[in-house]
């Protein structure tokens, strides 16, 4: 994934807003009966148009994303009036699917500098769940998503110690507490989230066994297993399965998280909406597993498009379950999701009775929500 002063949570009730009326072109329909959830990650510098949002397919929205700046949980840089109005569109979604959550994101890739901070000793942790308390009510949403880059681990450039490890563990108790202190007070359950990395290097220096008691579930990262830029070797980026240990898979991923003691029905498996490529790739193998030099991501839109080139020819690896694409002509290679795919994943998610799918990013799926199609029609 990428990318004033605040009073405690329960001074907050004067900053609540009411619901935008942007009304979808989508009639109104009870969403159908789906124990999986389908959470979509919305980025919020990319506008928030309701017409385009398939509400009924969706369970979980989760906007990204909310800053940390001085140990408080704010509004991006100079978005605070665009925030304010996308949010508002995102509620006004309710309309045509009541049961709908909608989530704030916290940090992500870029954001997560101040984490570390703000989680460090209790008083920076009640001034953080103080902030990001305010900012649930001031937005009128139903959880808070934590997307920690990452707790004792480099992620980008950003501030991280050993001591993460217990700290996120008190960062996500203190803000349990109060969103349960505020849901006893209006009947209702607030959910509280995180994204986790889909490497196991992640959960050896965290503890979530421990913190997945404070979360109702975790969102697995479970892509970029390889990213153009930092690797001269092509292959896939969210394959389901690998028959080597050193590969990362979603399927190790799931696994590891298990291992560490969070129960498989709070994990929500991630795909990506999106595809990676390299160039000067051999068609030894057709691409797969070959050196090559990074070059550019693609949202699935655009990867749609590349397949009306003749030249770009799809191939599946069957034993990792993954598509990619191979252009002999341009030496080209790309990695990325499709229906197929996401149906291997889906009745792997059911087999293994996790809670559901999540997906980065809403926008960069076709017009016709080909990806979005298959996963509701898959898990629901």
């Amino acid at each position: 994934m990428n990318y004033f002063k605040i009073p405690f949570f329960f001074l907050c009730a004067s900053f609540l807003l009411s619901c935008g009326s942007n009304n979808p072109k989508e009639s109104k329909v009870e969403p159908e009966e789906n124990k999986y959830k389908i959470i979509g990650y919305i980025a919020g510098w990319k506008g928030v148009d309701t017409t385009k949002i398939h509400a009924t397919k969706l369970t979980h929205i989760n906007y990204a994303f909310a800053n940390v700046i001085d140990g408080k949980v704010i509004e991006g840089e100079g978005r605070e009036l665009a925030d304010k109005e996308n949010l508002a569109k995102l509620n006004s979604l309710k309309k045509v699917n009541p049961d709908l959550k909608i989530l704030i994101s916290i940090g992500g890739w870029t954001w997560s500098k101040g984490f570390s901070d703000a989680a460090l000793t209790p008083e920076s942790r009640k001034t953080f769940t103080a902030s990001a308390l305010d900012y649930l009510i001031r937005h009128d949403l139903d959880g808070l998503d934590f997307d920690w880059e990452y707790p004792a681990y480099p992620g980008d450039d950003n501030i991280y110690r050993p001591e993460d490890k217990e700290n996120f563990i008190l960062m996500l108790k203190s803000v349990r507490e109060a969103l349960d202190s505020l849901g006893s007070k209006d009947n209702t359950h607030y959910l509280s989230t995180i994204a986790s990395a889909g490497f196991k290097e992640y959960l050896d220096v965290n503890d979530l066994g421990e913190a997945q008691k404070y979360l109702d579930f975790i969102n697995i990262m479970s892509y970029d297993f390889i990213v153009q830029s930092w690797r001269d070797t092509t292959g896939h980026h969210a394959n389901l399965y690998t028959n080597d240990p050193n590969v990362r898979s979603s399927e190790k991923a799931v696994l590891d998280h298990v291992a560490a003691g969070v129960p498989v029905e709070k994990l929500v498996m991630g795909i990506p909406f999106y595809g990676r490529s390299w160039e000067n790739v051999s068609s030894t193998n057709n691409g797969l597993f070959q050196f090559g030099k990074g070059s550019k991501g693609y949202p699935y839109s655009a990867i749609v498009e590349l397949m009306q080139d003749p030249s770009y020819v799809r191939h599946w690896d069957e034993k990792s379950k993954a598509p990619y694409l191979y252009n002999e002509n341009n030496r080209i290679f790309v990695t990325f999701e499709d229906p197929e795919s996401i149906a291997q994943k889906s009745e792997f998610i059911k087999k293994h009775k996790m809670g559901g799918a999540m997906f980065w990013e809403y926008n960069e799926d076709t017009d016709d929500h080909i990806l979005l199609n298959a996963l509701f029609k898959s898990l629901k």
